[in-house]
């Protein structure tokens, strides 16, 4: 994968955010985003997925392998994991939007396979207007940060999942919004529960359980 300059490569994606928008004009527009260098290499670019009003949004880090190739978010093995995890909450998976911090697959080539390789902060920077746009059309009651990455996109390179996964956050005031959600609950992405393989179960469980956390302060208001 071919690195360019990001003083060149990485304007921000706010000149492709349409001044009014919708979820389809969000579909539309964003595949002509070249607000930074991974548009090059990547098949498309993904936006995220479910109904406008939807009252809780999960913002993971960025498209997969298969993602990529299909358009859609959430729909490889990571993506199985977090519906499954939703219906034990007892929430139809069709009902939420989810989306992801970044818009565009990064990766390694290694032989014939693509590797996932996370998006660093500039990256994740240029991407911020898509995000913020998502958030101003679905306008959820609360938001799931699935992840370090999307944690870093909103509280900055501090964000460390541990230290607030499975509790209810403030909306961080550095990140200006047309009206902010009540809360943020960080947890971990569902693609930690694959690589857990002597603890699959345990990891499982504690996903589900963050989010039905998520669930009951959605319930509480």
């Amino acid at each position: 994968m071919t690195r360019s300059s990001p003083e060149v490569e990485r304007p921000g994606a706010q000149r492709w955010v349409p001044a009014e928008p919708t979820l389809p004009a969000l579909h539309e527009a964003v595949h002509d985003c070249r607000g930074c260098e991974l548009y090059r290499d990547a098949t498309q670019a993904v936006m995220g997925r479910g109904p406008a009003g939807a009252g809780l949004m999960l913002v993971g880090e960025q498209p997969g392998d298969r993602e990529d190739r299909e358009g859609e978010p959430f729909v490889g093995p990571a993506g199985r994991v977090l519906s499954e995890a939703l219906a034990a909450t007892g929430v139809d998976p069709e009902q939420v939007y989810v989306t992801n911090a970044v818009k565009h697959f990064r990766f390694q080539w290694k032989g014939k396979r693509r590797i996932h390789e996370s998006p660093d902060r500039g990256q994740v920077a240029a991407c911020a207007p898509w995000l913020a746009a998502e958030l101003e059309v679905v306008r959820p009651s609360g938001v799931v940060l699935l992840g370090g990455t999307a944690g870093k996109a909103l509280y900055g390179p501090g964000f460390r999942v541990g230290a607030t996964r499975g509790t209810l956050q403030e909306w961080p005031e550095a990140v200006p919004v047309a009206l902010a959600p009540p809360w943020v609950l960080p947890t971990v992405h569902p693609a930690a529960v694959l690589r857990a393989r002597d603890g699959r179960e345990a990891a499982y469980d504690g996903l589900v359980s963050d989010l039905r956390t998520a669930v009951s302060a959605l319930s509480d208001r």
